[in-house]
């Protein structure tokens, strides 16, 4: 079996979206308005607010490593959909055919922090926009550790709360991977055209949930 870690970091919807975006955006502060409601906020905040949403959003950078490798990291900026037919290239060439096809085992734990709400599932969703096929259809099922591996899930042991990856890390001694930049500045820092800097904070990220997850699993 192959353990696969990985992380993204993830971006606003481009402006060839917006369209579509100022159409969801009106409906639903008319929505808010008839339903007297607390008003959803500008037009801008809603666009930013698609850097989380895998519908409009999109993927600046995968980091992954196989097994004990160092760490690698597909750069999509210029070509998204290029950067998901590599990521899912990697993710075919350690897998084994599957020998049962109603439980399918491909022989790859995919490993990462929040990885079943977010990660994994921004990467299939925008698959799908792309016209990216992916190299299989991975059970998500909650409750288990194998073929997903969510660290957060599995610290809280699944309880309804959200951890952060630096407050784990720290816990069990390992150096923290948001050192001089974290998940809510990438946004800034491509503004900036710092792509190399959000590209190696997201492999920090990985080393560190890589380290995590050996902690966890007492290796």
């Amino acid at each position: 079996m192959h353990r696969l870690c990985l992380d993204i970091e993830t971006l606003p919807a481009e402006e060839a979206n917006h369209g579509a975006l100022r159409i969801l955006f009106d409906k639903r502060k008319a929505k808010k308005k008839k339903e007297c409601c607390e008003e959803p906020g500008d037009f801008e905040q809603y666009l930013l607010g698609t850097s989380f949403d895998g519908s409009f959003g999109r993927i600046l950078c995968i980091a992954y490593a196989i097994d004990d490798k160092p760490v690698e990291c597909l750069n999509g900026d210029k070509d998204e959909a290029k950067m998901l037919q590599e990521f899912w290239k990697i993710v075919e060439s350690i897998s084994i055919p599957a020998k049962n096809l109603q439980w399918p085992d491909y022989g790859v734990q995919f490993i990462g922090h929040n990885v079943i709400d977010f990660d994994l599932r921004f990467i299939y969703q925008r698959s799908i926009v792309n016209k990216v096929k992916p190299a299989y259809n991975l059970n998500f099922a909650r409750y288990r550790d194998y073929p997903i591996y969510d660290t957060m899930k599995e610290w809280t042991k699944w309880a309804n709360a959200n951890i952060g990856l630096e407050h784990i890390a720290l816990a069990l001694g390992i150096p923290t991977p948001k050192d001089g930049i974290d998940g809510s500045q990438v946004y800034e820092f491509y503004k900036k055209g710092k792509i190399n800097d959000i590209c190696e904070y997201c492999k920090r990220d990985v080393e560190a949930t890589r380290e995590v997850y050996k902690r966890m699993t007492f290796q």
